[in-house]
């Protein structure tokens, strides 16, 4: 008899569990609760597949990224350039991704990030917007423009169903030699730099899109890459303070909602040689106790040396940023599932308390932030529509206003023989590397005659024809262009330089009288630079750093 009611109370328990639904991403919970809710319904796997993000190379999405995403629910993908030329193609693969995502048990969504910054780092192309970039935000010194740029791109980026960009760069303009953030910058001012910052954040929040201020701490006194190498940093901790985490103190307080971490080395502060991306003093200490920031922290690209070789492995490297206060690990490859960097975590969530505890976590912090953006009226549809994509992008109000941007940027640094008309120009050389350079300087001269030049030619053919010319004007792109430029001195011609990208080289060509910068290669600030040659434009643009 007993045996008989046993049987009954369980099939009554078992009935009225059916009645009770499963935990959904979808549930009207305060994100907050319900991530807490849905991290402890979670398994081990389930909650460290939350805390990777992972790339794939292709166009389309490869078998092994799908496995991951079926198989182990990841939290996350990273959009690169190599995946981007075809925009409709890269919209349907990131719809495909989202549906294996949904069809989780539990209906979480991925966090589908890219690296949109504007200027010359912008990793989506195809139909999307070529935009001025951060130093030209700086150089007109609006916020405005820092709020509408963030805004326009995010825009694009939500057509795509991308939801996460890898930007604002809040990296400060300080070593002049960096090939690395150069133009990246806002600027070299900490204060505006994070001004900037916030109103370029608060435009990507308004399109729905979640934006990521990087590298931190900071990796703007440095000209080497850490891709390659760890890059060994020596000022103080005090100095950094006041300079270099000034932008994250500013955004903080403004609900920066997700941060970066570098692999930067500052061997001058408690970090010691340890890269951020690895340190607990860094993101613990400093960035969540003394600034207060309450969001996600995802690491730079783990498979770059400067974070492999510190740690001795990329596995290694991976428990150790989750350890040190990362909440999401970056693979820009897809490892096979079995890969030790999978293997590895799984086994110490298994052995190490303390390591499970910290998983867990990352994996209720990455899911509130889901929860904040990922549903709801003004989240980025996880499935892109096509239709809009084409009829929408590019944005036309955002040409419009990126090439207001352009025009108000560009900066005439010496105004000798500016502006000049066609008339006053006679016969004009346009000596540059760039096709929208040319059409640009054709539309501005229609008579001027064309040269491309490279490095591997030589100065001679560039001289002959500036030979035949009254004015000569030149694109400066970078220190390579510099012989080429030098070889024109003799001639005594009337030279008008428009530099493009970093402006420091403009330093070593004082004997230009004419010069002027437009911090970008997109087709509005060559169009920009050459208004404000003609005189159409004022280019009451600023120098944005000392």
């Amino acid at each position: 008899m007993k045996a008989v009611k046993l049987l009954f109370l369980l099939s009554l328990f078992s009935a009225f569990r059916a009645e009770i639904p499963a935990l959904s991403f979808e549930d009207p919970l305060p994100p907050e609760t319900l991530a807490l809710e849905l991290t402890r319904a979670m398994s081990d796997e389930e909650a460290l597949a939350q805390v990777f993000m992972l790339g794939w190379v292709g166009a389309e999405p490869s078998p092994l990224i799908m496995d991951w995403i079926k198989d182990r629910h990841i939290g996350g993908v990273k959009i690169f350039g190599w995946n981007t030329e075809d925009t409709r193609r890269l919209a349907q693969t990131v719809g495909e991704l989202q549906k294996a995502s949904l069809a989780g048990a539990y209906g979480i969504p991925l966090l589908v990030a890219t690296d949109q910054e504007g200027g010359w780092i912008r990793h989506v192309k195809g139909s999307t917007s070529e935009t001025p970039g951060n130093m030209a935000i700086g150089a007109s010194g609006v916020p405005r423009d820092a709020y509408l740029s963030g805004y326009y791109i995010a825009k694009e980026l939500a057509l795509l169903g991308i939801n996460m960009n890898f930007a604002p760069t809040v990296d400060l303009f300080t070593n002049r030699e960096s090939t690395l953030i150069g133009t990246r910058a806002f600027g070299s001012d900490p204060v505006r730099t994070g001004i900037l910052g916030a109103a370029f954040m608060k435009g990507q929040q308004a399109a729905g899109v979640i934006p990521t201020a990087k590298h931190y701490p900071g990796h703007g006194d440095t000209g080497l890459d850490s891709h390659g190498v760890l890059p060994r940093i020596d000022a103080s901790f005090e100095a950094l303070w006041d300079r270099e985490l000034s932008p994250y103190r500013i955004m903080a307080k403004e609900g920066l909602p997700a941060v970066m971490s570098g692999h930067l080395s500052f061997p001058n502060t408690q970090a010691a040689d340890a890269p951020a991306s690895l340190s607990s003093y860094f993101l613990d200490e400093v960035l969540r106790e003394r600034i207060g920031f309450k969001g996600l922290i995802i690491t730079d690209d783990l498979m770059m040396n400067g974070a492999t070789t510190w740690a001795g492995s990329l596995s290694r490297a991976a428990r150790q940023a989750l350890m040190a206060g990362n909440d999401v690990i970056m693979l820009s490859k897809t490892p096979s599932l079995f890969d030790p960097v999978w293997t590895t975590l799984r086994d110490a969530m298994k052995t190490d308390e303390a390591f499970r505890n910290r998983v867990r976590d990352a994996c209720r912090r990455t899911l509130k932030l889901k929860l904040q953006y990922l549903r709801g009226e003004t989240a980025v549809p996880p499935i892109p529509d096509l239709k809009k994509i084409e009829n929408e992008l590019p944005d036309p109000k955002g040409s419009a206003f990126f090439l207001d941007l352009a025009a108000r940027s560009v900066t005439v640094i010496r105004p000798a023989a500016l502006p000049i008309n066609a008339e006053e120009a006679g016969r004009v050389l346009l000596a540059g590397r760039y096709e929208d350079f040319f059409q640009a300087g054709r539309k501005a001269f229609p008579e001027a005659v064309p040269y491309r030049y490279s490095s591997s030619r030589g100065t001679s053919e560039l001289i002959s024809y500036a030979r035949g010319a009254d004015t000569v004007i030149f694109c400066l792109s970078d220190g390579t262009d510099l012989p080429m430029l030098r070889s024109l001195e003799p001639l005594k011609k009337r030279i008008i330089v428009l530099s493009v990208l970093n402006p420091v080289y403009l330093e070593q060509v004082s004997w230009v009288d004419a010069v002027l910068a437009v911090y970008s290669y997109a087709p509005e600030s060559f169009v920009a630079g050459f208004s404000v040659i003609l005189g159409r434009v004022p280019g009451r643009g600023r120098l944005p750093y000392e």
